[in-house]
């Protein structure tokens, strides 16, 4: 024990170690996909904050952890931003700090029993304010959220109906503080047992009492992925493709049919043979065809994400304009001062334009979509808000390209089950080049999904339900919940200090002194 405490003095042996626990629970996301892992990924960092010797140190610990975290979770951004990603991810590091400062607090020396039975609200609560406050889309948005990695474990998604993704953070990060005190305070776990019990009680009775969607039709949803289209004409070869594709679904009495993100790379108010040749592939198949259109608008500035419904008739009116845009992907925040970012890396040359608000539309069958653009299917909000609209199917166009040889692709399209799972709402994933997946309306997979060497047309039968689940109800609960935890800590901590300064005794006034104890005058 001593050698390894002489080890960890030099702080840069400390901070390396703490960036590569930080690291760890990046191997419970697709692609490893170990998602039990995620229940003990957090257990070293833990352990090596609650060791500190200072407050100061664990706070650097907990910056150097979060920077493991977040240069893991975004190691596939390194081929495109290069030096950036690690900036991103060091400024992003901090907010781990004051946790880790928590854990210290909380858990360090030999924690008594209530001090374990806090840290097992106050530590979880404190991640899900730093997972609250990096959803903002101008710092990343939501992407690598903890409970995310729990997207193919069915108890796991039938709790995110409950409280969404923010719910399942709470619980992985609980217990791993539970586990964390097993391992290294044997005073103190019975507490912490009592943690893992009473969470395994409130899985179960959410197991039990969560309500489940009530499956009341079908609809035959085809996804089109034309797959990596080199060249210099790409645009119009990608769209040959993806019209080759599109026929072969002719006769197979489809309702929907949904085409990746930036499947047309020209304005159709400008090349109105696109939009022809697309309401003749409607007529066709007998289905409404979702596009997404990635250029300058004919009908104002600038250059637009936009998911247009296409008809046999064609363009039916219904278009959704991408609301949060990809920061450095396809827009530079601050343009002025971090312009110098398109000269190191693949940033965005020309800001794309937000569009202002969200869409359903009626394509047809009786079927109501809600149309999502790439980025946006990791933020829970948006498709809340679209169940709470009245949408059938949740729909999100994206295109991973860029990243194709990376784990994004599979990670991104795991968030769609934890979506449909939180809105009760099934959800259609369609990219350009994979991976594409469809998820039923209690986030479970249906039929198998594109990868990314697939060029292919397929038809999934997607089970629609009714009701409202407690998430599109109460919406952010646990987030919120955490929040008030926190304000409850600093209240009581502040309280604590000032008891502490009244009860402490005044310091002695300087008495007066006599004749006798002052020195004599030199001149005397």
């Amino acid at each position: 024990m001593r050698t390894i405490d002489r080890w960890l003095a030099s702080p840069w042996r400390r901070a390396a170690l703490a960036a590569l626990a930080g690291a760890l629970p990046v191997l419970a996301f697709p692609a490893p996909s170990l998602w039990w892992f995620a229940y003990a990924a957090l257990v070293p960092w833990i352990l090596l904050a609650r060791s500190a010797p200072n407050g100061k140190r664990a706070a650097y610990d907990g910056w150097a952890g979060g920077f493991g975290f977040m240069l893991g979770m975004h190691h596939w951004l390194l081929p495109n931003l290069h030096v950036f990603t690690l900036v991103i991810a060091g400024l992003l590091g901090v907010l781990w700090a004051p946790w880790a400062w928590l854990v210290r607090r909380f858990l360090a020396g030999v924690p008594s029993r209530s001090r374990v039975m806090a840290a097992l609200v106050v530590l979880p609560s404190g991640w899900l304010a730093i997972e609250l406050v990096r959803s903002w889309q101008g710092l990343g948005g939501p992407w690598g959220m903890l409970g995310a990695s729990q997207w193919q474990v069915e108890a796991a998604l039938r709790l995110a109906s409950v409280g969404g993704v923010w719910l399942l953070s709470f619980l992985v990060v609980a217990v791993n503080v539970a586990f964390a005190v097993l391992a290294s305070v044997r005073e103190s776990r019975v507490p912490a047992l009592a943690g893992l019990v009473a969470t395994a009680a409130a899985t179960s009775a959410a197991w039990v009492w969560s309500p489940r969607p009530d499956i009341d039709g079908r609809a035959r949803i085809a996804v089109v992925q034309p797959g990596i289209i080199d060249g210099t004409d790409s645009g119009d070869h990608r769209f040959a493709r993806e019209e080759q594709l599109t026929r072969e679904l002719v006769g197979r009495d489809v309702d929907l049919i949904v085409w990746g993100e930036s499947s047309v790379g020209f304005d159709l108010g400008d090349r109105p043979d696109l939009a022809r040749r697309i309401a003749t592939l409607s007529q066709e198949t007998g289905a409404d065809i979702l596009v997404n259109v990635d250029a300058h608008r004919s009908d104002r500035p600038g250059i637009y994400k936009s998911s247009i419904l296409v008809g046999p008739d064609g363009p039916t009116g219904y278009r959704y304009d991408k609301m949060r845009l990809v920061p450095f992907g396809e827009y530079v925040p601050a343009r002025s001062l971090l312009g110098w970012a398109t000269s190191v890396g693949k940033a965005a040359g020309e800001d794309r334009r937000r569009g202002t608000e969200q869409v359903v539309m009626n394509a047809g069958h009786g079927l109501h979509i809600g149309p999502l653009v790439c980025f946006e299917t990791a933020f829970p909000d948006m498709t809340r808000h679209l169940a709470e609209d009245g949408a059938d199917v949740l729909v999100g166009q994206s295109s991973t390209s860029t990243f194709q040889q990376s784990w994004a692709p599979e990670q991104h399209a795991s968030l769609a089950a934890l979506r449909a799972a939180e809105t009760g709402r099934p959800m259609v994933h369609a990219t350009l080049t994979g991976v594409s997946a469809v998820y039923g309306p209690s986030g479970e997979r249906i039929g198998s999904w594109l990868g990314t060497s697939a060029s292919a047309a397929q038809v999934y039968e997607v089970p629609l339900a009714t009701g409202i689940t407690p998430y599109v109800r109460f919406g952010d609960w646990p987030a919120h919940a955490a929040l008030l935890v926190l304000a409850a800590l600093c209240l009581t901590e502040g309280a604590r200090a000032v008891r502490l300064r009244r009860s402490a005794p005044a310091p002695h006034a300087p008495h007066a002194r006599t004749a006798h104890e002052w020195p004599a005058h030199p001149g005397h």
